[in-house]
């Protein structure tokens, strides 16, 4: 199983709308690919917010291929699409991990 993590600090300011367009639209067009199983969204807590609210969604591909294939068909658009949406108002970074042992 691979892990796939975006890490998301949006601006206070935009933070309500970004939620309610990440929960009704990006993330059902992520899943809607067909090659992640499960996704979390989760807000990280003990952080600062003066300059922003950090998130992080998780969604879970069941092989490195089908992630590959994801990043290779359906990735730049929908990073585009949120970048188009919320430029200047928010930083990301992403991450990729093997995922080991999961209860």
């Amino acid at each position: 199983m691979i892990l796939y993590n975006v890490t998301v600090k949006i601006m206070t300011p935009f933070r309500e709308d970004w939620e309610t367009w990440m929960r009704q639209t990006h993330i059902p067009d992520v899943m809607n690919t067909g090659l992640f199983t499960a996704y979390k969204m989760s807000r990280i807590l003990g952080e600062d917010e003066k300059q922003g609210v950090t998130f992080a969604i998780q969604y879970l591909s069941p092989s490195m291929e089908k992630f590959r294939e994801y990043q290779d068909k359906h990735a730049k658009k929908l990073q585009a699409d949120h970048t188009e949406k919320y430029r200047d108002k928010y930083v990301a970074f992403r991450t990729i991990m093997e995922v080991i042992q999961q209860s």
